[in-house]
């Protein structure tokens, strides 16, 4: 409720990118791996001081499990650490590397269906074929426009929950 217009503007701006991105022609700006590192440092940090200035050193109970043993926390705390600080790195990741997939292989299908209506002989009437392929695959992208803005803010709203409710 505190940090809906946040979640909304969040996946606002990347839904509209990712659609924006479907316009022939045009640029997609979250299939640039640094927007999207930007975009999940930024959720990274807002986060971090959210908890930081809601439970100050009580923060550190997030890389210790609940009722663990003194030498399994030995164990568990690098563990729960790396994969905290790994968080905004996957976030973007995440994001880039799907969006950057789908492009790739919309730039792909066209070009082959250009190449084909270029032939001069019969061959050049199948064209058709990768263009129906293209049609689906363009419905495909505008799901994957669609999950990966809802992909990204959940996944920032479970790091908000982590932050306010510390488990």
């Amino acid at each position: 409720e505190k940090y809906f217009p946040f979640i909304s503007v969040l996946f606002s701006f990347i839904l509209f990118s990712n659609l924006i991105g479907l316009i022939p022609y045009s640029f997609t700006v979250t299939s640039h791996l640094i927007v999207t590192f930007t975009l999940s440092l930024a959720v990274f940090i807002g986060v971090n001081i959210i908890c930081i200035k809601r439970y100050k050193f009580h923060m550190l109970s997030l890389f210790i499990p609940a009722n663990t043993s003194f030498g399994l926390a030995l164990l568990l705390v690098p563990i729960e650490f790396v994969s905290y600080i790994f968080k905004p790195i996957s976030l973007g990741v995440r994001l880039f590397a799907n969006l950057m997939a789908g492009h790739t292989l919309l730039k792909v299908i066209v070009g082959f269906a250009w190449s084909m209506l270029l032939l001069e002989d019969f061959l050049s009437f199948a064209h058709v074929f990768p263009l129906l392929v293209l049609v689906i695959l363009m419905g495909l992208e505008l799901a994957v426009a669609l999950i990966q803005a809802y992909v990204f803010t959940i996944l920032t709203c479970i790091y908000l929950n982590d932050s306010i409710n510390l488990h």
